[in-house]
């Protein structure tokens, strides 16, 4: 006999009801947008409703917009909603460009149908919210939670069970064995008794869901309580202690009938790493052609004010830990390509007086575009460092080689919020790190684009930057 799967994909039980919603609203707003403007929604609109139709749905998909959202916030699932609806009328303006269809159809009635959509995606999750808040305020639709095991992960699902009512979860408390000296802060206030007693209540039906917290070492342990809750209703979830839920993914993987447990993955896997690709070329292809003139002054100005080469390429490692040869307009005296490279400090004699204006903000970093073009770096990920600090580094600051899972980028999200430049202290490369580590964990292609964007207003200068 085969053994039965250990572990599950969740699924959201609304989110066809979503999809289903939204293809609603774009379809009946189409309509309601003919009928204000009184024309006939003859094969030409059935057409690009059909365009916009698919380009949401895979936009969607693409922005993970029919996730849970229980416990997210209202807002982000908002302008996720609205950022898909927009690019979804951008692919259509592109294939009627393409196709030269778009001077048949009426402008004012795509948008109104715009606005109408715009309009009616945002009410139709705000009446769902208000009518699911509703019904647990009433009591209805709720669950009896319990957690076992008074642990830091523990106290973390806690302190978001407390701040969402949305949730619908009505806590019971922590059950633990461990004397209170021993437990995670205060938590020993809201213990409500031993493990077997959730157990049995768990049996009894006076806890619906039970969340373990307990270290991921205490296999035998918890084996013993789930045997035990074995033959009980209760929903069981298992809660990654703090190793685990900080580690770049926690995702289920299957090799034929044995389940594994990745934690050091590259997060773009199957279609999304052609979906970072595609954005790499189109947005980098683009913003290179818009540069193109300003990289012609800014080689003219390094070939005039100085002597030596116009560019300086150096090695760095990219994605798995490979060298790469990264592009940059020469901003000091020297070209410093060894096993010992010296990071450029404030007043460095090295920097040319171009130079310094160049690195203050960033424009000695523009031909990197010419890297991401060929597919060794990206325009969002870690910043590469000089082999030599890598080496350093990766000695000295934990899961430091793990931003390698990805190309290294011209933009990040350490450097939007302001770890960039000289790392003079172990801390600020620490916070660097952390901060390329939480967007390895949490990459999407709507958090990259919200990076490009931010980068215009913070990511161009820093005070460490010389």
């Amino acid at each position: 006999m085969k053994p039965s799967r250990t572990f599950k994909s969740a699924s959201n039980s609304g989110a066809n009801l979503y999809r289903a919603t939204d293809l609603i609203v774009l379809i009946t707003s189409l309509f309601a947008a003919g009928f204000v403007y009184d024309i006939s929604i003859g094969h030409k609109y059935v057409t690009v409703l059909g365009v916009v139709l698919v380009a949401f749905l895979y936009t969607a998909e693409l922005f993970n917009l029919y996730r849970s959202w229980r416990a997210g916030k209202f807002r982000e699932m908002v302008i996720n909603t609205w950022a898909c609806l927009i690019v979804s009328f951008a692919a259509l303006f592109l294939v009627a460009f393409i196709f030269k269809f778009s001077e048949s159809l009426s402008r004012f009635t795509l948008g109104l149908w715009f606005i109408f959509s715009f309009l009616g995606l945002f009410l139709s999750r705000f009446f769902v919210r208000a009518y699911k808040k509703n019904r647990r305020r009433l009591g209805l639709s709720t669950k009896k939670v319990a957690i076992i095991g008074a642990t830091e992960s523990g106290a973390n699902l806690f302190r978001q069970i407390t701040q969402h009512e949305e949730l619908g979860y009505e806590f019971v408390g922590f059950f633990e064995d461990r004397k209170p000296e021993r437990l995670f802060e205060d938590l020993h206030l809201h213990v409500e008794g031993k493990i077997d007693s959730a157990v049995n209540n768990a049996k009894e039906g006076k806890i619906e869901v039970l969340f373990i917290a307990l270290p991921f070492k205490a296999e035998k342990r918890i084996s013993d309580i789930l045997v035990k809750l074995g033959n009980s209703t209760v929903d069981v979830h298992f809660i990654p202690d703090f190793l685990l839920s900080n580690l770049i993914h926690a995702r289920i993987e299957h090799i034929g009938d044995v389940d594994t447990l990745s934690v050091f993955e590259s997060p773009y896997l199957g279609a999304k790493e052609m979906f970072k690709r595609t954005e790499d070329i189109v947005i980098g292809g683009l913003i290179l052609v818009m540069i193109s003139p300003l990289l012609l002054l800014i080689a003219l100005a390094v070939k005039l004010t100085s002597k030596g080469p116009v560019f300086f390429k150096q090695d760095r490692y990219g994605l798995g830990g490979e060298k790469i040869r990264v592009w940059k307009f020469r901003s000091m005296t020297v070209m410093e390509n060894s096993d010992v490279v010296t990071q450029a400090t404030k007043g460095d004699a090295r920097v040319t007086k171009l130079g310094g204006f160049l690195r203050r903000t960033s424009l000695d970093e523009l031909p990197q575009f010419f890297n991401v073009i060929t597919g060794q770096m990206s325009i969002v990920g870690p910043r590469p460092h000089a082999v030599s600090h890598n080496e350093e580094y990766r000695k000295k600051v934990e899961f430091y080689m793990l931003r390698h899972k990805v190309k290294p980028g011209i933009t990040g999200w350490a450097q939007i919020n302001g770890w960039r430049g000289e790392t003079d202290t172990l801390e600020k490369m620490e916070k660097r790190v952390e901060y390329d580590l939480f967007y390895i964990k949490h990459w999407s292609l709507w958090f990259d684009i919200k990076i490009i964007f931010l980068t215009f207003f913070k990511g161009f200068v820093g005070k460490n930057a010389y």
